[in-house]
């Protein structure tokens, strides 16, 4: 049963790097606002993907007021995963990186800039947990319930660009799983794809991006992180949202830098406690933590699995995403959408 939820390269790399730091949020430098962490101590640089900043808005701070963080400031950075994964690999500062999906963290480890055993850490690397969802107008007036709901005559599906987005990526193995879920074979699977993707009339870079397209006015339904939905919702946007029952486990991850100071491991230490992993709740994350979980206020789906259901991110990307040829990337040009990564 379905429910809705009313609460809760190297010029071109340089570029991006450079497009990338445009968007930086200082906080505690000498000549920006503090997020108190006092001056004249260590500083650290966070590069993330869009959608957590609200999360780490609070969570530094916090951090900021430990013992390991007293003195401690930060330079943040929020935007595409993909995009922010070039954008360190181009030469973006980075001490801590927190992104949508593993591979852009192990684009990092072919680059040498983070160590190989990254992900032999607590919780496997990944910090937050999430699903997919359906972000609907409020009152879910199209009655948006399930996948073929989307495909419906008429029905706008608003959704980033997977060569841009990792949340776009999530998305898209989420529908490819549920069709499978519903007892489909993989070429009735690529048959929804690109019906869903007739559908989708704009492609934004990001998860964050999509959701402003959304918020703005445009489409009828939108395919997001369930922290997404309750994040539209806390800042006060008439939206609703359905969890369909077949879905995927969406897991987000954060490493050091190899060349980052010991700080930077403790703040990353933090992330996996207790206090940071409450934080990340209450902006609609699920928890990494099993003894913090609350199945009332994020209920597993009756269909949920994980991207392991398909071989792995390196196996998911090679037949659904490798630019010279894959499921999407031939549907996209056959659709006369993007498949550039920048």
């Amino acid at each position: 049963m379905t429910r809705t939820w009313t609460r809760p390269i190297r010029i071109a790399l340089a570029l991006v790097a450079a497009l990338a730091a445009a968007t930086v949020v200082a906080c505690g430098s000498d000549d920006d606002s503090s997020s108190g962490g006092g001056g004249g101590g260590e500083k650290l640089s966070l590069v993330a993907y869009s959608t957590p900043q609200e999360a780490y808005e609070e969570i530094i701070p916090a951090f900021e007021k430990t013992a390991d963080g007293k003195g401690v400031t930060f330079n943040q950075s929020y935007a595409a995963s993909g995009e922010q994964s070039r954008a360190v690999e181009g030469g973006l500062p980075a001490d801590i990186v927190a992104f949508s999906l593993a591979p852009d963290v192990d684009r990092l480890v072919d680059a040498g800039l983070v160590a190989e055993d990254w992900a032999n850490t607590q919780n496997d690397g990944f910090v937050t947990n999430s699903v997919v969802v359906f972000v609907v107008r409020k009152g879910n007036p199209e009655n948006i319930e399930t996948w073929d709901d989307l495909t419906k005559d008429g029905v706008e599906v608003i959704t980033p660009n997977p060569y841009t987005s990792g949340g776009a990526k999530w998305n898209i193995m989420a529908a490819w799983g549920a069709q499978l879920e519903q007892g489909k074979s993989e070429d009735e699977a690529k048959d929804y794809l690109s019906t869903l993707f007739d559908h989708v009339p704009v492609l934004d870079k990001s998860a964050r991006e999509a959701l402003q397209t959304f918020a703005g006015g445009k489409g009828d339904v939108l395919i997001s992180y369930e922290n997404e939905a309750i994040t539209a919702q806390q800042k006060g946007e008439d939206v609703d949202y359905v969890i369909p029952d077949e879905t995927l486990l969406i897991q987000n991850p954060a490493a050091v830098t190899t060349d980052a100071p010991a700080t930077a491991q403790k703040f990353l230490d933090f992330l996996h406690g207790d206090e940071a992993q409450k934080i990340y709740q209450s902006k609609g994350y699920r928890t990494v933590n099993p003894d913090l979980a609350d199945d009332a206020k994020f209920p597993v789906p009756p269909k949920l699995f994980e991207i392991t259901k398909f071989g792995g991110w390196d196996k998911v990307n090679a037949d659904f995403f490798d630019p010279e040829g894959a499921i999407v990337t031939d549907i996209f040009q056959d659709q006369g959408k993007s498949t550039a990564s920048g």
